[in-house]
């Protein structure tokens, strides 16, 4: 296990490039299974979940060659449909490959996918969606195998839940299956719709993208395709409230606004200064209130995976904020500790906290729970007074790539210490 040292009460400031989308990455790399021909993605985030992704498609006998954010993926043969079992159990995404499989092979095997949260986050979804295209469930004992001999047909579906991974698992399997498929109630956030823009470019037929109704034509094969992700505004936002809650002032490049605007809607009723323009997010010294009530929503509602960082911000700002996140439970429960920084908050049941501030946090020892709770309790640090320990520092680097030289570089004192 990893550690940060960080010696808090420093203004951070400084300029912060992102790359790409972690979450449209992960998909982008399950596509390069359905063709045989070869894939290359450009501005692929360089962090440990996309380097397990590559690991995972080479364990199925992928040929994967990456140069800095360039990775050419070429899938000629697939040598078995059972992922690496322990590789499956380090990344939710790993998901991504039943679909990419099962249509490739007409039979995949997954070991239960870990990642964060494993025990609340189902596949239902995703499983429902499979069957609907004709797929069968064969063995659930260690995992989920899935099988279609006789190929995949397309199917007019109805998504319980408008997930993200389960609209992305069907895209996929859909891509090769015999017919037309049209997914409704399908989730809308940019990086369906970047996998939607991919598939295209392989050859399917694709109408509805970045809507929730989606339709799929399959083409007779699917051929190599280039796509250049667009930047992560997951990690954009991060960057900007890390800069918020430490006082200074922070430049984010390499994210489109559009994809910023439902985070700094919230962010503007918090009263934070700040510029926004394509491919620019400024956010300088700034008076912070709180905002009342902050609840997440499915796109272009505000995410879940900005939560924690909003509520550390919330710790600096002038009166109460109620955050309310209906959608996981867990990423709430690891705030707790703030309480142990002389953070004012109350945590009213696992989907609602509130925070009283502005509050000046003090030093402690933290534990990383997952990948955004994580960085929040390092913007916690960074704004308090004296030295904190960030344990389990792997588990941020899963969403931030080159972590500690990019905090060094906003002028943060930070170590890491490995054991």
């Amino acid at each position: 296990m990893s550690a940060l040292l960080i010696e808090g009460g420093r203004r951070l400031s400084g300029r912060i490039a992102v790359e790409g989308n972690k979450n449209a990455a992960l998909p982008l790399l399950a596509a390069c299974v359905l063709t045989s021909e070869t894939c290359e993605l450009r501005n692929v985030p360089q962090i440990r979940d996309v380097a397990v992704m590559i690991e995972l498609l080479q364990s199925i006998g992928a040929e994967v060659e990456r140069h800095g954010t360039t990775v050419r993926v070429t899938c000629r043969n697939i040598g078995t449909s059972e992922p690496d079992a322990a590789l499956v159990g380090r990344l939710r995404g790993s998901v991504l490959l039943l679909g990419a499989l099962l249509g490739r092979t007409g039979h995949a095997v997954l070991a239960p996918p870990g990642g964060d949260f494993p025990a609340r986050r189902t596949i239902a979804t995703h499983l429902r969606a499979l069957l609907g295209l004709g797929a069968r469930l064969v063995d659930t004992s260690s995992g989920h195998q899935v099988e279609a001999p006789d190929g995949l047909r397309g199917a007019s579906m109805y998504l319980l839940e408008a997930s993200v991974t389960g609209t992305e698992t069907a895209l996929l399997a859909a891509a090769l299956a015999r017919g037309k498929t049209e997914i409704r109630n399908a989730a809308t956030e940019p990086h369906v719709a970047e996998l939607c823009a991919f598939l295209a470019a392989m050859g399917a037929g694709i109408e509805g993208i970045g809507g929730s109704t989606i339709r799929i034509d399959p083409p007779q094969r699917l051929r190599g395709a280039t796509h250049t992700l667009r930047g992560d505004y997951i990690e954009a936002a991060s960057w900007g409230v890390v800069g918020a809650v430490t006082g200074g002032a922070v430049e984010v490049t390499g994210v489109y606004a559009e994809d910023l605007e439902p985070i700094t809607a919230v962010l503007a009723e918090m009263q934070l200064q700040f510029e926004l323009e394509d491919m620019r997010f400024a956010v300088g010294p700034s008076s912070l209130v709180g905002a009342h009530r902050i609840t997440t929503g499915l796109w272009p509602g505000f995410p879940s995976d900005i939560v924690s960082l909003v509520t550390v911000l919330g710790t600096q700002a002038r009166g109460a904020t109620l955050v309310h996140d209906w959608m996981y439970e867990l990423r709430l429960f690891a705030l707790e500790q703030l309480s142990s920084m002389r953070g004012d908050l109350f945590l009213c049941d696992p989907h609602r906290i509130i925070v009283n501030g502005p509050t000046r946090l003090r030093g402690r020892t933290l534990d990383s729970r997952d990948i955004r709770s994580g960085m929040a309790l390092i913007a916690a640090a960074l704004a308090a007074e004296g030295q904190s320990t960030i344990l389990g520092v792997e588990t941020v680097e899963r969403g931030y790539g080159d972590l500690l030289a990019r905090l060094t570089a906003l002028g943060a004192s930070v170590e890491r210490r490995d054991s």
